[in-house]
This record gives structure tokens, C-alpha cells and sequence, in this order.
């Protein structure tokens, strides 16, 4: 996953690569872009980053999110990160970071249940013993889609 920044246009904005990294390991929800009946169509999600190159999202088996992605798995996850509205200067501080990349669903059982239980450390780790259950007994009714990413930015505000 490479750090793109050229087509940012604020330069002055830019974000460290670090800090949008940060953001995608800590947050706690993404909003995932795709297109959908030829037109954009961008969803909350919660997500777990693998460490690596891709984020893992969880959903029902069927849906608007899939057939979108069964006809275009190009895709984006907006992570968000502070954000302080200013008032008295008509302006918002805040920070974010955007990654680009192709969703794969029909996983191998393996690698589904293995995202479950990065999601369950990630959301629940004080219930672990009861999530691990859980993603078993609900295993059959849950779709798991990962997300490989080749690019990404980050773009923040910092009003002095």
C-alpha cells in the first residue's frame, strides 16, 4: 500500500503517513464507497485492519453493499479522525485518511473466521470467550469482505 499525496490539493494539509495509519488501525468505523446502480453509494462500516495491506468488514450475506461490489470491487474507506468545529472562525479543525483498493468476497472459511475474531479483539475484547461462540453459532449468516489496498492519503486541518 503506497503513500499518494500529489492529487491532495491542498498540499498545506497534507497528513503523515504515520498518522493515517493510525487512524486506519484506531478507528472505529469507516465509510466505504463504492457504485451502485450507477451512482455513488457510501455506507458506514465497522472494520478491522489486518496490519498489513487490507481492512476486513463484516455484513449480511446478501445485499446492496455486495452487488455493488460484484459489479465494480473498486472501492475507498474514509477513516475520520478528530474533529472540532470552530464556530467563531466559520471553519472545522479535523483529520482523515482515505484508502483505495479492490474488495474480494468468497473467502475461504479460514480466513472469514479469522476476520471474526480480528473484529471481536478489535470491538470486543472484553468478551472474547462469548464472541468466539457467537461467530461460530452465527457463522452461516454473515458475509465477510476483504478489502486489499494499493493506495492511500491523508489530509488534516490545525487552526493556530
Amino acid at each position: 500500500m503506497k503513500y499518494v499525496n500529489e492529487r491532495v490539493r491542498r498540499q498545506d494539509r497534507l497528513m503523515d503517513e504515520e498518522r493515517a495509519i493510525e487512524l486506519l488501525r484506531e478507528g472505529e468505523y469507516g465509510v466505504l464507497s463504492m457504485v451502485s446502480e450507477n451512482m455513488g453509494y457510501g455506507i458506514p462500516v465497522n472494520y478491522v485492519w489486518d496490519g498489513q495491506n487490507s481492512v476486513y468488514i463484516h455484513c449480511a450475506p446478501e445485499g446492496r453493499k455486495l452487488t455493488a461490489i460484484e459489479q465494480n470491487p473498486m472501492v475507498s474507506l474514509c477513516v475520520i479522525g478528530k474533529v472540532n468545529l470552530l464556530p467563531r472562525n466559520f471553519t472545522t479543525e479535523y483529520e482523515s485518511a482515505i484508502f483505495f483498493g479492490k474488495a474480494n468476497v468468497n473467502l475461504s472459511e479460514e480466513e472469514r473466521m479469522k476476520a471474526l475474531h480480528l473484529l471481536i479483539d478489535k470491538l470486543s475484547a472484553d468478551f472474547k470467550d462469548i464472541g468466539d461462540k457467537y461467530a461460530h453459532k452465527s457463522f452461516h449468516r454473515v458475509e465477510i469482505i476483504r478489502v486489499d489496498f494499493s493506495e492511500f492519503s491523508g489530509k488534516r486541518k490545525k487552526v493556530l
